[in-house]
C-alpha cells in the first residue's frame, strides 16, 4: 500500500480539498505535544500535592492545568486524582501526637484526684465585705471549696475574736453569716473543722482570715456666728474633714452610703440626701410645709422617718407629730404617713426595728404599735406604753417603759419580762443603748431631797454585772450616749457648766457647747473629746 499523500496544494472548488494525515505525521504530532508537556523541574508542585512516584518508572507529571480528555496526548493515562490531607507519613504523625496528649491529660487528671482523695477539700476562694461587716449587722463570709461539700453543722465553725453567726452551705460554698457588726481594725480568723466532700473521703479543715478597716464616724458641729458642719473624722480628731455645711443644720442621719440631714430653710424644715461626702444633693420631698423631728434611718430597710408637724396648726386644723416614712431606693417616692383608723396618728416615740422595714412606736394615746412598712397589713398593737427605750440589733427584741416598770419585749411573739436590776444596782435609768455584749444605762444620782447630785453611764454585761463607765457632776449634763455598732466604743456627749451654757435657738435647741466623749467600752479607757455631738453610731438625736 502507498503511503504517499495527495498534494495539499490540490483543490477542488473554491479551496484545497482536505486529505487524510499519514502515520508519520500522526507520530510527529504526538511526539511535538509530548514535548511540549512541562517536567517536574520546569513545573514543581506543593509536596502534599503531587502524586507519588511509580515503582516502574520515571515520575508522571502532574500539568498545573488539567487537560480534556481530547487534549491529552494519544496513549497517555491520567492519573487517579488524590487528598492532599491523605499523605500517610502526616496522618501517623498527628496520631501519635494526639495520642501523647491524651495520655499526659490523663496522667494529670490522675494526679490531681490522687491527691484531691488523699488531701480531702481545699480553699478555692473567699469573698467578704470588711468595711461593711463594720457598719451593719447581717454581712456574710462565703468560703468556695474546690468540690461539693458534705453537710456542716455550726459546731463545726469558730471564729477568732468571738462573734456570733449562722451558716447556710450548698454545693461547694459555705456562707457564715455575721449576726452583729464586727469590731474595727481587727483580724477575724474562721475555722471549719472535719469538713468532708459528699462522696467521702478524708476530712481537712478550711481556714481564713481577714481585717477589718479603722472606723470613722460623722459628727454635727453648730456654730454661733458661721454655718453648721457636719464632719466626718477618725477616732482620734486628727483627720477630721467638713463634709457638708448648711446656716442652720437641726439633725442628720447616716446610711450606707447616704447622709440625710434635716435643715431649716426660711424658718421651716427641709430634707436633703446625699452622699457620705456631701456630693451629690437631692432634696426630699415633705408631707408639707412644717418642721422635722425624730429623724431616723432603716439602712436595712431602705427607708427614712420622722415626725411631722405643719407650720399652719391649730386647735382646728393641722396635723401635730405624724410619722413619716419614704423610701431612699426610689428617687420618686413620697412620703407615706402611719395611720390608725384611717386617719395619721400623732406619735409621741418611736424607733426603726434594727434590720428590718418595721417601725415601733408609741402615739398620743398611749398605745404601743408595730407596723411593718414593707407591708399593708397596718400596726398591730402591744398593749400601752409610755416610752420606748432601747431597741436590739439582731434579736428582735425592745426595751420599753410601761407604768409597772421596764420591760423586755419580744416583738416577733408579743412575750416580755421585766428588766434585770443590774449588779450592783445603779438605780432606774433614763435612757438604755443596747449593744452586743450589753447595755449602756444612763443614770441620774439624787440627794434625799431628790435633787440631782450627778450623772453616770454604767455599763452593764449580758450576765447583769454592771460598773460605771462615765460620770459628770450635778453642774454637767449628759445629753446623749450612744454605742458603735460592734459595741467596742461608746459616743457621750455632755453639755458642761449647764446653768452658763445658753441654748441655740435651732428648732432643735442644743446648748451652744456640746462635747462629745469616745470611750472603749472594754477598758473604760477615753480615747478623745470631740467639739460637737450627734454622732453617726446613734440611731435618733440626743435628748433635749
Amino acid at each position: 500500500m502507498s503511503t504517499d499523500v495527495p498534494d495539499p496544494s490540490h483543490t477542488t472548488g473554491d479551496g484545497p480539498e482536505p486529505r487524510p494525515m499519514t502515520r508519520a505525521e500522526a507520530r510527529a504530532l504526538r511526539e511535538a505535544a509530548e514535548a511540549a508537556q512541562p517536567t517536574q523541574a520546569e513545573a514543581p508542585v506543593p509536596a502534599e500535592a503531587s502524586a507519588p512516584a511509580s515503582p516502574s518508572g520515571p515520575p508522571i507529571p502532574t500539568p498545573s492545568t488539567p487537560l480534556s480528555s481530547e487534549e491529552l496526548p494519544v496513549g497517555y493515562a491520567a492519573p487517579e486524582p488524590t487528598k492532599a490531607s491523605s499523605h500517610p507519613r502526616s496522618s501517623r504523625r498527628f496520631l501519635l501526637l494526639f495520642a501523647s496528649v491524651l495520655g499526659v491529660l490523663a496522667v494529670v487528671v490522675g494526679a490531681l484526684s490522687a491527691v484531691s482523695l488523699v488531701q480531702g477539700p481545699r480553699l478555692a476562694s473567699v469573698q467578704v465585705d470588711p468595711s461593711g461587716a463594720v457598719e451593719a449587722s447581717g454581712s456574710r463570709l462565703i468560703l468556695t471549696a474546690n468540690q461539693a461539700l458534705a453537710p456542716i453543722d455550726e459546731s463545726q465553725v469558730s471564729i477568732e475574736p468571738d462573734v456570733p453567726f449562722t451558716i447556710d452551705s450548698t454545693g461547694r460554698a459555705l456562707g457564715v453569716r455575721f449576726t452583729v457588726p464586727l469590731h474595727d481594725d481587727t483580724v477575724y480568723t474562721v475555722r471549719v473543722d472535719d469538713v468532708t466532700g459528699v462522696g467521702g473521703g478524708p476530712s481537712a479543715v478550711l481556714e481564713t482570715e481577714f481585717r477589718t478597716p479603722k472606723t470613722h464616724i460623722f459628727l454635727l458641729q453648730r456654730s454661733v456666728d458661721g454655718d453648721d458642719k457636719i464632719f466626718r473624722t477618725d477616732l482620734t480628731g486628727q483627720k477630721a474633714v467638713a463634709v457638708y455645711q448648711h446656716p442652720q443644720i437641726d439633725d442628720f442621719r447616716a446610711t450606707a452610703n447616704e447622709l440625710i440631714v434635716a435643715v431649716e430653710d426660711g424658718g421651716t424644715s427641709s430634707l436633703i440626701a446625699m452622699d457620705r461626702d456631701g456630693k451629690n444633693e437631692r432634696e426630699l420631698p415633705l408631707p408639707g410645709v412644717g418642721y422635722v423631728s425624730t429623724l431616723q434611718v432603716s439602712d436595712r430597710g431602705g427607708l427614712v422617718g420622722y415626725t411631722f408637724t405643719d407650720k399652719n396648726l391649730s386647735a382646728t386644723q393641722g396635723r401635730a407629730s405624724v410619722l413619716a416614712t419614704q423610701s431612699l431606693r426610689d428617687a420618686n417616692a413620697e412620703p407615706q404617713l402611719i395611720e390608725i383608723g384611717g386617719e395619721p396618728a400623732s406619735i409621741a416615740s418611736w424607733e426603726f426595728v434594727p434590720d428590718a422595714a418595721a417601725v415601733l412606736f408609741v402615739d398620743f394615746d398611749g398605745t404601743l404599735s408595730l407596723d411593718d412598712r414593707s407591708g399593708d397589713a397596718g400596726p398591730q398593737t402591744l398593749g400601752l406604753a409610755q416610752s420606748i427605750q432601747a431597741l436590739s440589733r439582731g434579736t428582735y427584741t425592745a426595751i420599753i417603759e410601761r407604768t409597772e416598770g421596764l420591760f423586755v419585749l419580744d416583738l416577733a411573739d408579743g412575750a416580755e419580762e421585766p428588766l434585770a436590776l443590774s449588779v450592783p444596782d445603779f438605780g432606774t435609768p433614763v435612757g438604755i443603748t443596747l449593744y452586743p455584749g450589753g447595755e449602756l444605762r444612763h443614770v441620774i444620782a439624787r440627794d434625799a431631797g431628790g435633787l440631782p447630785t450627778g450623772q453616770a453611764i454604767i455599763r452593764v454585761d449580758d450576765d447583769g454585772a454592771a460598773q460605771p463607765l462615765f460620770e459628770v457632776s450635778s453642774t454637767d449634763s449628759i445629753v446623749q450616749s450612744c454605742a458603735s455598732p460592734s459595741g467596742r466604743y461608746a459616743a457621750v456627749s455632755v453639755a458642761p457648766d449647764l446653768l452658763n451654757n445658753p441654748y441655740d435657738r435651732s428648732l432643735l435647741p442644743m446648748p451652744e457647747t456640746v462635747q462629745t466623749h469616745l470611750i472603749e467600752i472594754a477598758t473604760g479607757e477615753e480615747l478623745v473629746v470631740l467639739a460637737g455631738f450627734d454622732t453617726s453610731w446613734c440611731a435618733k438625736g440626743p435628748r433635749r
